[in-house]
């Protein structure tokens, strides 16, 4: 009788349906040294649950965290940076003049008018020439994948024979 209601609470257990007091009795019943065989399982599930209780955490907890003011002296380095890149160059810009060719003589700035003049027109030149590889790239791309269209009615074509052709069968 007391194992049908051992039973009949494990059941309920299982579906999440017992009370204390019925946990309580299953726990009396499955700390005794004999337990029906088919009830092994669950005598070591209540055994770890009882050993568990028992376990104390002993380590301190810190209640307070350490405070890092290290991303804010980061962001404080960062924005004294970027006034510095800001202002260096306007305080010491100041000085320049707007015309970089005010200090040349005439001839002077007529040869680098012209040097200008030219590396602009070899500028040119060699885009205009990146272009026209850029274009055979293009036909030889194209060329390949014709050739391996080709390539493939090829073995299309081979493979249809095979099908089609019929052995003769020699005479006998």
């Amino acid at each position: 009788m007391v194992l049908n209601s051992i039973e009949k609470l494990l059941e309920k257990y299982d579906n999440g349906e017992t009370s204390i007091k019925e946990e309580q009795q299953l726990k009396e019943y499955f700390a005794q040294e004999e337990v029906a065989p088919h009830l092994e399982s669950y005598k070591t599930m209540f055994q770890y649950f009882s050993n568990t209780k028992q376990e104390l955490y002993t380590k301190d907890v810190p209640l307070k965290p350490r405070k890092s003011y290290i991303y804010q002296w980061i962001s404080v380095a960062a924005v004294a940076v970027l006034m510095l890149g800001i202002l260096i160059p306007n305080i010491l810009g100041g000085a320049q003049t707007k015309d970089p060719l005010a200090g040349f003589t005439d001839e002077e700035r007529k040869v680098y008018t012209q040097t200008k003049e030219a590396l602009s027109l070899l500028s040119t030149s060699f885009n205009d020439a990146a272009s026209s590889v850029n274009t055979l790239s293009l036909v030889s791309t194209n060329f390949q994948k014709g050739t391996d269209k080709a390539n493939y009615v090829n073995e299309f074509a081979k493979t249809t024979n095979k099908l089609v052709k019929t052995k003769k069968t020699p005479k006998h």
